[in-house]
């Protein structure tokens, strides 16, 4: 696979970039500091700035790619939904069943990256790390309604739609299979970060990845007939 996905470039909309970082070296190195450092930071404290600082070069030249670093948050998150449904092609090929089908997704879905992707440039490890933490500033802001005019959240929306159509292949009768399958990805996230740093609000189970479990037995559940 990892050969495979060498050969693959993620589309990410042009309307969250000036210029395609990805067709430079220097645009490359924007996102692979941006990322060290989101991860290392948090995108609160994270500026363009400190980017340049760390890059050795000028504000100026991270403005020619990005209009703001809400952009680059943008760019990188569109870049990771749209790496999750490749993986997710790999994943559901040629598997009849919507059962396993679906149990797969849901274990793509909530299980953590834990390894990089040899051929990918970007370090996928640390941005699934920036998408647990930080992914709803992306879309819960006062811009949200014209960026997705705009097409920006395509590729989160495909996704949710994918797996909801395995959701209705298994019981047509269920009302709200993107609702269900949205809810286990961002529940996925915040359950990731409790058990981090706030374990009090969720639960470790030895010996499994209780996070995956539980949405697994959710999902199953409530789509029962």
């Amino acid at each position: 696979m990892n050969s495979i996905l060498s050969k693959v470039v993620f589309e990410v909309k042009e309307q969250t970039f000036l210029k395609d970082p990805q067709t430079s070296d220097l645009g490359n190195r924007i996102l692979e500091t941006g990322i060290d450092l989101i991860n290392e930071i948090g995108f609160d404290a994270f500026t363009f700035r400190k980017l340049a600082k760390e890059i050795n070069s000028v504000e100026a030249s991270i403005y020619r790619y990005f209009e703001s670093k809400h952009k680059l948050l943008l760019y990188l998150t569109t870049w990771h939904w749209s790496f999750t449904e490749y993986r997710l092609e790999f994943a559901l090929a040629n598997v009849p069943s919507a059962k396993e089908r679906l149990t797969r997704a849901i274990k793509l879905l909530t299980s953590e990256i834990e390894e990089d992707f040899h051929g990918v440039d970007i370090d996928v490890v640390k941005l699934s790390n920036i998408v647990i933490i930080e992914s709803s500033k992306a879309y819960l802001t006062k811009d949200v309604d014209q960026e997705n005019e705009e097409g920006i959240f395509i590729g989160y929306k495909q996704l949710v739609k994918r797996v909801g159509q395995i959701v209705l292949e298994i019981n047509p009768e269920f009302k709200y299979p993107n609702m269900l399958i949205s809810t286990v990805i961002e529940g996925a996230h915040n359950q990731r970060f409790f058990a981090e740093h706030l374990p009090r609000l969720t639960n470790v189970v030895k010996g499994e990845d209780a996070i995956t479990e539980f949405y697994l037995k959710m999902v199953f559940k409530t789509i029962s007939k």
